[in-house]
């Protein structure tokens, strides 16, 4: 099953906590089974309300294959996980699959584009 998780940790992190608590998820997905599809930081980003008196907050989009047992897991640690606000996973189905597979490809072509044009400027 294609599932998304996305969650929101405290802005009072610094860049290499914020990372380590990614990867620790990432990792609580992979433990139980899941592969990994992408991982896409938004980074810092105001709250549409405050949340914990906080407005800001680093936003982290997961997608990835997996069984629903993993995704209680996930959850569970999500819950344990004090730097973490809020988070929402969700499964995709065929249409919504298709339209993130899509998305993800239109993100690399727009990033080889940008790599070729900085290269043909250094020229």
């Amino acid at each position: 099953m294609h599932y998304e998780t996305v969650f929101i940790l405290t802005p009072v992190l610094s860049d290499v906590q914020m990372k380590e608590a990614v990867e620790k998820f990432s990792k609580v997905l992979t433990d139980n089974g899941a592969t990994i599809v992408n991982t896409e930081e938004w980074g810092l980003r105001k709250l549409a309300y405050p949340i914990a008196k906080k407005s800001t907050g680093f936003y982290t989009l997961i997608e990835f294959d997996a069984d629903p047992q993993s995704i209680k897991k996930l959850e569970t640690a999500y819950r344990r996980d004090e730097r973490v606000i809020r988070f929402l996973t969700f499964r995709l189905d065929k249409y919504a699959a298709e339209y993130a597979a899509k998305r993800r490809s239109l993100k690399g072509t727009k990033k080889i584009e940008t790599e070729e044009k900085t290269e043909v400027k250094e020229d």
